[in-house]
């Protein structure tokens, strides 16, 4: 495994799902789903949690597929999302009350959309890094 191309690519690809969090939770869906509370390290955690999300996808790209363009990045992206997206609410449909079906598509339809982004713009960058 290329270090530089995990770290770079896993970097770039966290600030990637940052922004398009931002844009479809935080802008776009900003009424249909929850907003996290106002606390002092809320949006810290959240980077943490892209920049983690950035750095798996590069971990895969890099260890285990050799993935260095725009077209399958953005493939195997929307295939990691699906997965995630089905596991995250599946039990979040387990555990809140307030869940249905309907958000809990939307919320899997989103999150193949960004994975996909973020795994367009780090096989994208691992192909640039060589």
């Amino acid at each position: 495994m290329k270090t530089k191309n995990f770290v770079v690519s896993g970097v770039v690809g966290g600030i990637v799902d940052f922004l398009l969090g931002w844009l479809f939770y935080g802008m776009i869906f900003k009424d249909t789903f929850p907003q996290p509370e106002e606390h002092s390290n809320t949006m810290i955690m959240i980077f943490l949690g892209c920049l983690t999300f950035g750095l798996f996808i590069a971990y895969i790209f890099t260890k285990w597929a050799q993935i260095t363009t725009l077209a399958t990045g953005a493939k195997a992206g929307a295939i990691i999302g699906l997965f995630i997206g089905l596991f995250y609410n599946f039990f979040n449909m387990a555990m809140d009350s307030g869940a249905t079906f309907e958000l809990m598509a939307l919320d899997v339809v989103i999150g193949i959309v960004m994975s996909a982004i973020v795994g367009a713009v780090i096989g994208l960058v691992n192909g640039k890094l060589g």
